[in-house]
């Protein structure tokens, strides 16, 4: 009876895991048909959509940025290798020149029998090292010394000079190289972009431009605050210059010479306006410097130049130039920057308002200086 027992308790311990496997796939089967049938994830807000776009453009401009700084290395070292070959290739003629010197009197000396070593020495790759060696100086004239001392000279400074090309040839190398990667970080940034905005509907861009007219709104009643601010402060400084003025405190030399650095001061900054009005209208084109287009930083840069002043061409280095500003004691001219990263950059205006090159698909245009972040400002003269 025992022997029958044991296996019905074996069949009666078995079935139940045959069971629970056979429910375990069936729910492995039905949560595999749901997540088929999921429905795909949701599309992003236009709200989101709108910040995407903005970090793309401004990681673009921040990518702008460092291909106009790797450009202008490229440009410099192009320059510094250009003139390091050219000063090698002279060099190597005078040595040239040289060598026949000393040829001429190692054949001299052949035709004249004298003794071997010294027509050895004369056509050496290294004369002095053989001079070194074999003790001749005292069978050399005066002029023969002083071609073995020029060339060897000329020899050591054309090996200075080639080394310089090829360490400034190297540097340049790697230059180009990242000029290219950044190159590629910018338009990589604007096809994102681009491929964003292209998929929205009408509907859906209509609701972007809303949302960009709200932004536009509130950025210009922060600047029509900011203009108020600082004409009540103008307003107040001037009273107080004329009680000085009518109590004799605002005469004298030291008012004089104020006055003067003031006028000078406006005059720049009269002539940065006037240039930065004329190109009002021109295209956003990343690493342009002009005349036709421009980037954020060529357009401040050539606005300066244009009053007689020399400023870097990179935002990151534009912010060191000049004297430091606060928002409120902001004038006509100066440089206000924008994001943590310096990314951008705009020539103040007056009023809260600033002239910039926004960003590619845009034009050179007036607009709140309160429309981006504002890291600081500079008054480069």
């Amino acid at each position: 009876m025992a022997s029958h027992r044991k296996p019905r308790t074996r069949v009666r311990t078995t079935t139940p895991a045959v069971g629970l496997t056979t429910a375990a796939l069936a729910c492995v089967t039905l949560l595999s048909t749901q997540s088929a049938t999921a429905a795909p994830a949701p599309k992003p807000g236009i709200e989101d959509v709108q910040k995407k776009v903005d970090g793309l453009y401004r990681q673009a401009g921040t990518a702008t940025q460092q291909y106009n700084r790797a450009k202008e290395a490229a440009t410099a070292q192009r320059t510094e290798v250009d003139a390091l070959l050219k000063d090698v290739a002279e060099r190597a003629d005078k040595l040239n020149d040289a060598r026949r010197t000393l040829g001429s009197y190692a054949a001299a000396q052949y035709r004249g029998g004298t003794v071997t070593p010294s027509a050895t020495f004369f056509l050496a790759d290294d004369p002095q090292s053989y001079f070194d060696q074999n003790q001749l100086m005292d069978r050399m004239t005066s002029r023969q010394q002083k071609a073995i001392t020029d060339f060897r000279t000329q020899q050591a400074a054309a090996a200075t000079r080639r080394a310089e090309a090829v360490r400034s040839l190297e540097t340049l190398t790697t230059t180009q190289a990242t000029l290219r990667t950044s190159k590629q970080n910018v338009q990589k940034k604007l096809g994102e972009a681009r491929a964003l905005l292209s998929e929205l509907t009408a509907q859906e861009k209509a609701r972007l431009a809303a949302l960009e007219r709200k932004k536009e709104a509130e950025a210009r009643r922060k600047a029509e605050e900011l203009a108020k601010k600082q004409a009540a402060a103008k307003a107040e400084a001037d009273r107080e210059a004329a009680k000085k003025a009518g109590s004799g405190g605002g005469t004298g030399t030291g008012t004089g010479t104020g006055t003067g650095s003031d006028s000078s001061a406006s005059t720049k900054a009269e002539k940065v306006l006037a240039f930065a009005r004329a190109q009002i209208g021109k295209p956003y084109v990343w690493g342009a410097t002009g005349p036709s287009s421009y980037d954020c930083s060529g357009l401040t840069q050539a606005a300066w130049k244009a009053a007689g002043v020399d400023i870097p061409r990179t935002t990151w280095d534009q912010v060191k130039v000049g004297t430091r500003v606060a928002t409120a004691d902001l004038r006509a001219g100066d440089l206000v920057f924008f994001y943590d990263d310096i990314s951008h950059v705009g020539i103040y205006k007056g009023g809260g308002m600033m002239i910039h090159a926004p960003k590619p698909g845009a034009n050179v245009r007036e607009e709140s200086i309160y429309y981006m972040p504002i890291y600081g400002s500079v008054r480069p003269a």
